[in-house]
Formats: structure tokens, sequence, C-alpha cells
């Protein structure tokens, strides 16, 4: 039977709609997908003896006689990025962050997630437990960053020094031994109900390192800064560090004395208005994290709108809103954050992190952000959708139609720069590989070997495009504390209507 013209018409405009709700479907982001594999990528950068429920196979024992010059065991921990070197100051940081996510959004990443994230915090307050284990010394750095930096090799090959640095009563380092209170601090919350003996004695370790560190105040730069820079020398200070461990002993030990530290000492920080550094937050600079920590803990609580925290917390927000005046990232055409310095990944996923944690409690308290301009209102879901275009582009949502998630959708970077992953693993070449042994494979254009499934990698240049060559560093190179938010990040957006 012949049919009309119109009814094909209809039939074939049906078509159509039907196509393009598929692939509107197909489009959407798997936030679940992407939070399991952002949690996996940790396994791919853990250094020690793996244990047997490790799932990324590929890798194997590394790093086992970490310590041994200095007589302690200083196995275990994450390498920071694609190098074979552990640096205790963001090491300590993603470990912050990470139990930060479990605190605020554990209860949305569903039961076996949960188990993985909480493992993966565990990995690292492990290895700072044996850092601090020794009284007025904490180990901050396992490796020489020159000698590793100038080889190519498989962290289960490298035969570079392994020397332990660390900062002590008569050389302080504040700044790395604080974050790292601030880890062991925040981590013993998350292990309160499930493991209270190791939440105790991370929250008393906690209260010793950070009594050590602010009683031996100081900087490492100062004692280990021809090591340390240009890796991870701290350029913002370690009075942000002290405040931001007194912030998370508070609100995990309930001790009036640290919220009194807090306020006796906040001064430290500047105003809020005329703080250059009130919109930063990463491994190097705490502002931006402390004021939301402590903002979002007193909304809880009913203080006051107009209270030192909270206005620093908007003005914060403030430096990230397109439509302020006091803006102080960019937005490239595609619409991905950027701030000055290196691998820009981290800023998109850290200050959406924090975002979206004050949203949740401004939304939670039905409060609304004075404008920054003055004048009107805006509310929480602003927030919420800056961060959530954020995270929509690394998935995929860009003008590269690529994800910027290793092993996540159809399109990923193949090329990042990482040792482990683009040199053939201990099954694929049982043969030792030497420190030159892998500039072959450095330069070889073909995609790595080995998939570091879940790694964020640093991004793409301001104007979108994304150069996928492991020897552009910047671009290419995944680092712990670019996952480290996006976890808490991706939690929410998988079921935000449980965190309203």
């Amino acid at each position: 039977m012949r049919l009309s013209s119109s009814f094909s018409l209809v039939l074939f405009l049906l078509g159509v709609v039907i196509i393009l709700k598929v692939d509107s479907e197909q489009v959407k982001p798997n936030y679940a997908d992407a939070l399991s594999k952002s949690i996996l990528f940790f396994e791919g950068q853990r250094s020690g003896k793996l244990p047997s429920s490790q799932r990324m196979k590929w890798r194997k024992d590394s790093a086992l006689r970490d310590g041994q010059d200095v007589g302690v065991d200083l196995t275990g921990g994450y390498y920071d990025a694609g190098d074979n070197v552990k640096f205790n100051f963001p090491m300590a940081f993603t470990t912050t962050v990470l139990a930060w996510s479990v605190v605020e959004f554990g209860n949305s990443m569903g039961s076996d997630e949960l188990v993985h994230v909480t493992e993966a915090v565990k990995w690292g307050t492990d290895y700072l437990l044996k850092s601090t284990s020794t009284k007025n010394v904490v180990y901050v750095m396992v490796g020489d960053p020159y000698s590793d930096h100038s080889c190519w090799q498989r962290p289960e090959d490298m035969d570079t020094k392994r020397t332990s640095f660390f900062v002590s009563d008569k050389n302080p380092g504040s700044e790395v031994s604080a974050e790292t209170a601030a880890a062991l601090a925040a981590s013993s919350i998350i292990f309160k109900t499930s493991n209270p003996d190791y939440s105790q004695q991370l929250l008393e370790r906690a209260i010793q390192v950070f009594d050590f560190a602010d009683k031996n105040r100081g900087s490492f730069n100062d004692s280990l800064g021809y090591w340390l820079c240009p890796f991870y020398c701290d350029f913002s200070g370690y009075q942000d560090e002290l405040l931001w461990a007194a912030a998370w002993l508070y609100k995990a030990s309930k001790n009036q004395s640290y919220w009194d530290y807090v306020v006796e000492n906040v001064h430290l920080l500047g105003s809020s208005r005329e703080n250059d550094k009130i919109g930063e937050f990463g491994w190097d600079d705490k502002h931006a994290g402390f004021f939301v920590l402590l903002a979002s803990d007193l909304i809880m609580k009913g203080a006051p709108a107009n209270n030192t925290f909270r206005t620093a917390a908007d003005a914060f927000v403030c430096t990230v809103l397109p439509e302020s005046s006091t803006i102080d990232v960019t937005y490239s055409p595609g619409g991905l954050m950027f701030k000055k310095g290196g691998s820009n990944m981290q800023h998109p996923t850290a200050l959406s992190f924090l975002l979206l944690i004050y949203a949740r409690y401004l939304n939670h308290a039905n409060y609304k952000l004075v404008d920054c301009d003055g004048g009107k209102a805006t509310g929480s879901q602003r927030l919420i959708e800056i961060a959530n275009g954020q995270v929509d582009y690394i998935l995929g949502d860009n003008p590269m139609n690529m994800s910027y998630i290793v092993g996540y959708g159809d399109k990923f970077p193949e090329k990042i720069h990482h040792r482990g992953s683009s040199l053939p693993s201990l099954e694929q070449h049982p043969e030792h590989l030497g420190c030159k042994d892998g500039t072959l494979y450095f330069q070889s254009n073909k995609p790595n070997p080995n998939e570091l499934t879940g790694a964020v990698v640093g991004g793409p240049l301001p104007d979108d495009t994304y150069p996928d060559s492991r020897k552009l560093f910047v671009q290419s190179e995944p680092t712990t504390y670019i996952n480290a938010p996006l976890v808490g990040l991706l939690a929410y957006f998988n079921s935000p209507q449980d965190l309203q």
C-alpha cells in the first residue's frame, strides 16, 4: 500500500524526534561511570606493596625500600603525578580533599564506591602515619626529583636515589606538617564508625603533628628549597595551612581550643575583600577552602549571615562568578575555567568543589548570596550550575567533544605524560628498563600501552584545543590533586536529589 506524502512526512519527523532523543540520551554524562573511574585512578598511583585487592593489574610493587636510608619504613603512599617521587605536601592535600569528599558526599557514592574511596584515603593516611612516627620529625619527600625527572622509567624498575627528606624542630616545615595534620584529622571523621580505633589513632596523631607545626613555625623552603623547587615549594606561606589544620581539628574533635585558635589567628589571612588569595585553593594555598569549610559549618549552626567567614566565602564565590566585577578566573570560549599556574584542570575541579559545598549549605539554610556588585541576590543554584558546567566540560561537553578522563567515553587522551602508563608493563616486558631505556617510548607517537583509567589530565589550552602529546606535560600529565575534588563533584551530580 502506498503511503500519502503527508503521512510519510509525519513518520519521517517522528523518526527524527526518536533519533534526537536517543542521541540526547547517549551524550548525557554518565556520572556513575566517571565516579568509579576517578576513584580507580588512585590505585594506579600507589607506591609500595600492592594489596591482593588491587584492580589496576598492570601496576606492580614498587619502592619497597623507601625509608631504609633513615631506618624508618616509608613504603606506601602515592606518586603525585607522572613521575616516581613521593611529595608529601600535595599527597597530604589530596588525602584531605578526598576525605572531605567522603564527609560531604559519601552517602551518594554507592556502597561499592564508598568502600573503594575509603581504601584510597587509607592508603594515604597509612603512609602519613609512617611519615610522622618519629617525634619532632615529619618526612616530607622520598626520592631525588632531579635524577627522577631525568629518567623515563617504570616505578617498578626505578634505580634512582630514594633519599628521605624531612623537617624537624631545627629545620621546620609548618606548611607540610600542618597539611599532614589536616589530612589526618579530616580522615579520622570518615573512620569514626567503620574503624573507631584507627579513627582515634589518626586524630591523636593529627593533634601531635599540628602542635609540632605550630610550635616550630617556618617554611620548608628555607631548608629543602633546592629539592622542592620548582616542583612543590610553598608560595603562599604557612599561615593558611596552620589555620586550615586547626579548622579540621575542630571539626574532627569539637575541641573548643581549636576554634579559639582559628578566631585568634584568622586575621593573619587578611581582609576578605583586600586579600588577593581569597580565590585560591589547591595543594599550596588553602584560603578559599578554609573559609568555605568554616562558613558552611557556621551556616549549619545558624550563625548570623554577616560573620567573618561567611563574608570571606562570599568573596571567594565572587572571584568565580562570570557576571562578577571581582572575577579572578577566565573562561575559555567553550566554558572551562582557567587560572594562572601549571596543570590547569586542578582549578576547575577544586574551585567547583568549593562552590558545590557552599551552595549545598546555603540551600539547606535557605540563605542567599548578596550579589558581588551589590543590589541583586544570587541563589545557590547558580553556584551548582557553574560547577555542573565544569564537570560536564571535563566529561566531554566541550569543543573537542572529548573526555579529559582517561578511559571515560569514546574519545579521551591516549598519550598522557605518565611513566608507568607509557611504558610496557612487567607482564609485557619483564626485563629491567633502565633510566634511559624508556626514552623511545616517551618520544613515540603511539598511544600509551597501559590505560591509567580515571586519570584527569592537565587539560586543554585556553582556546579549548588539546594537543594529545606526552611531551606537553602541562596539558597531558595527570595529578592526584586534580582527581580528589572531582570525586566529590561526581558523587553529587550522580544523585543530587540525595543531597539537597
